[in-house]
């Protein structure tokens, strides 16, 4: 997942707090989400950290036009787009948390990003 442009959508708990985010690396955003590595945040601040909804390209670009459609639709489109792939609402962090190396995030939490 590193260095791709990835559009995803957080939620605080099934039908909860929304929020949907743009990167350029997933893994380490989500952990950043997961760990409140940015304290005063919008999803620290109301518990948003479960990975409902990703979707991964290569054109940084064309994820941020993405990420502007999504965040101006209405919540009930965006419920209707994370029940479409996602339906029990599974936290989609944990198969990416365990495909990546301690090594990736030691390396990504000493860049301060």
């Amino acid at each position: 997942m590193n260095k791709q442009a990835c559009v995803y959508i957080l939620a605080s708990k099934r039908n909860g707090t929304l929020y949907t985010g743009v990167t350029s690396d997933l893994i380490r955003r989500v952990y950043q989400h997961k760990t409140k590595h940015h304290a005063e945040s919008f999803t620290a601040k109301y518990d948003v950290d479960l990975l409902v909804w990703y979707c991964v390209g290569e054109d940084m670009n064309a994820a941020i036009a993405l990420e502007k459609k999504i965040k101006n639709r209405s919540r009930a489109w965006k419920m209707a787009l994370i029940e479409k792939e996602n339906p029990e609402w599974r936290d989609l962090s944990t198969e990416l948390m365990d495909s990546a190396t301690p090594l990736h995030y030691a390396q990504n939490d000493k860049a301060g990003n």
